[in-house]
């Protein structure tokens, strides 16, 4: 699996042969493992869900204002993701968006917990559906990885690039 999230971290279209000589296994050792690359993505986009997880969690979006929150919650979301950003754009070539979508809900649902936290504290705009402004986050962090994989956008622009958006695109209209 480290050999998997190496390699797709350097390249989107690695193939199992070029995963199990980085393993330093035969390609039948890694089969037997995983069945097809769309199962090996798989397991490998878990794994970097799992550190985004914790990742997100040490962010403590609960406490502070809602808006500083998202601040601490947007850097440490990027952080993660441009580690993992041409894993999720293999991950989203193989496996589709909703399915990509459904990995992303456990992280997503403290973004909403936060969003939510944010409406009650008059933080953030009540005129929208927080599912939608979920989405809003969702895509954009995702937009901000293409466009690096893409070399649209610096790496390190993009953290101040997703505050000026979100913190706007989730403030009360005037």
């Amino acid at each position: 699996m480290d050999a998997a999230v190496r390699c797709f971290a350097e390249q989107t279209q690695v193939s199992m042969t070029d995963i199990a000589r980085e393993a330093g296994v035969g390609r039948v050792t890694l089969y037997g493992h995983f069945p097809s690359r769309e199962r090996l993505i798989e397991a490998a986009l878990e794994r970097a869900l799992d550190d985004a997880r914790c990742v997100l969690a040490a962010a403590d979006p609960d406490s502070g204002p809602a808006d500083e929150a998202l601040r601490r919650l947007l850097r440490s979301s990027w952080s993660v993701l441009d580690r993992y950003r041409r894993l999720f754009d293999s991950a989203q070539r193989e496996l589709g968006s909703t399915k990509m979508r459904e990995q992303h809900d456990p992280a997503m649902a403290m973004v909403a917990a936060l969003i939510d936290r944010g409406r009650r504290e008059g933080t953030f705009r009540t005129d929208l559906p927080v599912d939608w402004l979920v989405t809003t986050v969702y895509t954009l962090l995702h937009a901000a990885a293409e466009d690096v994989n893409n070399g649209r956008q610096s790496a390190g622009d993009v953290t101040g690039l997703l505050e000026a958006t979100l913190l706007q695109a989730l403030a009360p209209p005037v």
